[in-house]
């Protein structure tokens, strides 16, 4: 039920991936009458087997704006809650929510807890970049946290740069990818003590490839494969990125429309131009793990239409699949005493 559009973005693509992939099962939570209409006007229904797909009635979602706080001490009933509950039982191999990031953290944290050696679980995306790191080939660098921990420790840091290299390994085949620590400069005298006590640790850390610390500029040409950082400074990474994807492309029209000439260039150019426009959509990246977690949490963008949320569900379905909490719980493994 959560996001901008509800049902009408999450039960279409939901569909879609049913359509796409026979391996997979949905259940859906919320309103079922709401979930039922999106369902039977859904144009391919009938090639889709009835057994495949659930719903759970709901009496009851999260609102955007409500406090994480209130939604654990009386949200239980909640469709958010209730979907948690049913990948903590075993039932469900993962849950994606377009719903509160924070309520969804919370009770996710709640429901399944976190992986033994985990304080506290990070929010991953993938932002796009140049072709410069190994990942280049699908031309995007793993950034972490997003939002979840406004404050972290060095020891905090370092448990996320574990969590994305794994991530790395099993969703990308990177043995080694290259971690960097973002910061206000690349001189080992700048940044808080958090970043510097992060940095001893990546160092001697043999199981990771520590870069250094990398700028904000250096985030988008792709030097390293993982850019680790606090939830703050993240979210507002991220936030950014998003905001100069739309700019480019408003300027982009807007010029091309000014004359004739820049209208025909752009008919002669259209193959390009959509390639382009699909390189910067923020739509296509969605799909932000909760990683550190007992199971496999993934977070749509509240505004993400049917191409948005599929775009999750595929992240959710490739995780489950390589079962990565389980690997990174083997990771995590020798830290533990």
């Amino acid at each position: 039920m959560g996001g901008d559009l509800g049902p009408q973005a999450t039960v279409p693509a939901s569909l879609d991936i049913l359509m796409e992939d026979p391996s997979v099962s949905i259940a859906f939570f919320g309103d079922s009458v709401q979930i039922q209409k999106q369902i039977n006007a859904y144009q391919n229904i009938r090639n889709i087997d009835v057994d495949r797909f659930v719903i759970h009635h709901c009496s009851s979602s999260i609102s955007m704006s409500e406090k994480p706080s209130f939604s654990v001490r009386n949200q239980q009933k909640s469709s958010m809650w209730r979907a948690l509950e049913l990948v903590s039982g075993g039932e469900a191999s993962a849950c994606v929510s377009a719903g509160n990031t924070g309520a969804l953290m919370a009770i996710s944290i709640l429901e399944l807890g976190c992986l033994p050696g985990i304080s506290r679980p990070a929010i991953c995306t993938k932002v796009p970049t140049l072709n410069n790191s190994s990942l280049s080939i699908s031309g995007y660098t793993y950034l972490l946290d997003l939002g979840a921990n406004i404050i972290c420790s060095g020891e905090q840091l370092h448990q996320f740069s574990l969590m994305a290299s794994q991530k790395a390994l099993v969703v990308n085949g990177i043995q080694y990818a290259t971690v960097g620590l973002l910061n206000i400069g690349t001189e080992g005298t700048k940044g808080r003590q958090e970043i510097h006590d992060a940095a001893k640790l990546l160092e001697t850390d043999s199981d990771l490839n520590y870069i250094g610390f990398i700028e904000g500029d250096s985030l988008l040409k792709g030097v390293a494969d993982i850019a680790v950082c606090d939830g703050f400074t993240g979210n507002i990474a991220l936030k950014t990125i998003e905001g100069v994807a739309l700019l480019a492309r408003h300027y982009l029209n807007q010029e091309l429309s000014r004359s004739f000439l820049g209208k025909f260039g752009a008919f002669l150019a259209r193959s390009s131009l959509k390639k382009f426009y699909k390189k910067i959509d923020p739509v296509l990246y969605n799909g932000a793990s909760l990683l550190g977690l007992n199971g496999v949490v993934v977070k749509s963008h509240g505004s993400s239409g049917i191409d948005g949320f599929s775009c999750a569900l595929a992240v959710a379905i490739l995780e489950a699949k390589e079962d990565l909490p389980q690997k990174i719980k083997d990771k995590l493994s020798k830290f533990i005493f």
